[in-house]
């Protein structure tokens, strides 16, 4: 049976990510990618310091979850073969038919172009390619945490997976310390997205641990805990690091941000277990469409951002947001149905394979 509530948080998710990014691109905390903050002062800016710290961790920890279903229908070559499709052709191939564009409006908010007056067409094409990665990030690590999944799974053969479906609650919320421990581990220098230690143990818990029923049962049973514990943890977190760096080392390396990234995590899978089995018409719209939200998302903040930053910098900081945020989900929506309908080009940008003929 599908898990309705994981389809509930990867929508609600990928909407807060949507938010955040609307947010971020105007930010005063940090310089990274952005257009620019409004003022010095700037209290939206909280929002980030909310949601940043779990909200990837969270779709890392659900991906492995339904890695674990998926294998239970397919083959581990069908899986290889599904996932290759869907999250490396579009995170590859895809930045050259169509991410380059957001790469081009990357560049132009980081005034890149400036020092690359004598650069190469091509080579200026590939580093365009390469900086429209935006958000595709995340599945190009989910396809890798997929490779080394199959292989564990055959050297480990259930055996450890069985042994996990034993982990009670005292288990699941001290397994903060290695998610800390992760944390410490296999970053990227440069680029800070690619986490490959906390991230890949989360798809290891959510595969391993959380996708057991009965162990999200008993996290379902003690919601109200461990909504509490994210609460508190979220509190201090925002108290502690208000003003700092929150996407760099300095703060994402620290025990605090680890405490909320995992709290928030467990207690947001354990409320969506108890109250989030619910569907309607809106859920199940939000949900066959959040894909096209994900994958196009960031293209159409940055460039309306751009624009409404360059032609009209009169319009108040309000009226921004709300028209970047307008055309972050409606052109997400518009851009989703038209790539999706185009053969070819719904295969190499949003892993849509062909459809058969009846």
């Amino acid at each position: 049976m599908r898990k309705v509530y994981l389809d509930n948080i990867r929508w609600i998710t990928v909407v807060l990510v949507v938010i955040y990014h609307v947010i971020y691109i105007f930010n005063g905390v940090t310089q990274h990618g952005i257009i620019g903050p409004f003022s010095k002062h700037q209290p939206q800016d909280i929002y980030q310091y909310i949601v940043y710290p779990w909200f990837m961790l969270l779709l890392f920890v659900v991906s492995g979850m339904s890695a674990r279903y998926e294998l239970i229908k397919r083959t581990e070559k069908e899986f290889i073969s599904v996932r290759t499709r869907k999250y490396l052709v579009p995170s590859t191939i895809g930045l050259l038919v169509f991410g380059w564009i957001l790469g081009y409006y990357n560049m132009l908010m980081s005034g890149a172009f400036n020092s690359m007056n004598n650069v190469p067409g091509p080579i200026l094409f590939l580093i365009m390619a390469v900086s429209g990665s935006g958000p595709l990030w995340y599945i190009q690590m989910l396809w890798l945490f997929s490779l080394i999944l199959v292989l564990i799974r055959r050297i480990e053969k259930d055996r450890f997976y069985n042994i996990c479906g034993k982990a009670n609650l005292l288990t699941l919320i001290l397994l903060v310390i290695p998610v800390y421990g992760a944390a410490q581990i296999l970053n990227t220098p440069i680029i800070v997205v690619y986490r490959f230690g906390i991230y890949g143990l989360g798809f290891m818990i959510g595969y391993f641990v959380l996708s057991h029923e009965v162990v999200m049962d008993r996290l379902g049973k003690n919601w109200l805990l461990l909504s509490i514990l994210a609460f508190a943890s979220c509190i201090a977190f925002v108290i502690l690091y208000k003003g700092q760096p929150y996407p760099d080392h300095v703060v994402l390396d620290t025990i605090m941000c680890n405490v909320y990234a995992w709290f928030g995590t467990l207690g947001i899978l354990a409320f969506m277990k108890k109250w989030g089995n619910f569907t309607n018409a809106f859920s199940k719209w939000m949900c066959r469409k959040s894909w096209g939200l994900y994958v196009f998302h960031y293209l159409m903040i940055a460039v309306s951002g751009w624009y409404l930053h360059t032609l009209c910098p009169f319009l108040a900081p309000v009226i921004v947001y709300l028209l970047v945020a307008i055309a972050a989900f409606a052109g997400s929506y518009l851009l989703y149905e038209i790539m999706s309908r185009i053969p070819f080009i719904r295969w190499c940008v949003l892993g849509i394979k062909k459809e058969k003929k009846v």
